[in-house]
């Protein structure tokens, strides 16, 4: 069973820039309306002008496509190009979420990751019983309307999935199930958006690997099931998206 400390919480805010900082603040006073048992700390958002010294830094190169799409023969995996007006923003939102991965994989304790443009719609408790879900490394709580492609189809899938059998029991909002298959096995799959979820240091691991191997991808692209094992999503959303401006497209 995990320590009992409260959860490790960062979003990511892009300093001195309204919508984000707005943004930041609407998710923390959402927090503390549904009553959640851990506090919601600023991650300095990496900016554009910064990414190329950061890339060199870290050691690694973006590798996915601004037009089109291309087939990844390592991968097998199509990588379709993104709605982007500034590719630099794109690629300091990924390094932004690298950053935080790289941070769990060191400190050794999960970290529940938020955008700034996430809100709590109920509490999360107790959250232990997903950091003690063994099952699974990276956990999303995002609702699927709204936030995700096919998300009709996400949202019947994650419901009705045939892990009912398999679990012989009541499933609870809290309970954690995979994440479902919504399209073909060469299109990247993998949560309900980007803007809120749970990683443990190994499904921090495995993403570090993956870049390292693969490049950097759009965080929500490298961060699917067919790269990343352990993936689930909690049966009952617990998070939004505020539907404010985007910093990347």
């Amino acid at each position: 069973m995990v320590d009992k400390m409260p959860l490790t919480a960062r979003a990511i805010v892009i300093e001195g820039h309204q919508a984000s900082e707005s943004g930041y603040d609407f998710l923390c006073n959402s927090n503390n309306k549904v009553n959640n048992a851990f506090t919601i700390e600023k991650f300095k958002a990496i900016v554009p002008e910064n990414v190329e010294k950061e890339l060199q830094r870290l050691k690694i190169r973006w590798n996915y496509p601004w037009q089109g799409a291309q087939q990844d023969l390592k991968t097998g995996l199509k990588k379709s190009a993104y709605p982007t007006t500034n590719p630099l923003a794109r690629i300091a939102c990924a390094l932004s979420h690298y950053k935080l991965w790289k941070a769990c994989y060191v400190i050794g304790k999960p970290i529940l990751i938020m955008e700034h443009d996430a809100f709590f719609t109920q509490r999360l408790q107790p959250f232990y019983s997903i950091l003690d879900d063994k099952r699974f490394d990276i956990i999303g709580l995002n609702a699927p309307l709204g936030n995700t492609r096919r998300a009709q189809i996400f949202l019947e899938r994650r419901d009705h999935g045939d892990w009912d059998d398999q679990l012989k029991r009541q499933i609870t909002d809290i309970d954690v199930v995979p994440v479902p298959t919504i399209d073909n096995f060469d299109v990247p799959q993998g949560l309900a958006g980007n803007s809120a979820y749970i990683i443990k240091p190994n499904g921090a691991k495995n993403l570090l690997l993956a870049v390292q191997e693969n490049g950097l991808w759009p965080n929500d692209a490298i961060m699917c099931k067919q790269l990343i094992p352990r993936m689930g999503v909690t049966k009952g959303s617990f998070t939004d998206t505020q539907k404010i401006a985007s910093t990347t497209t």
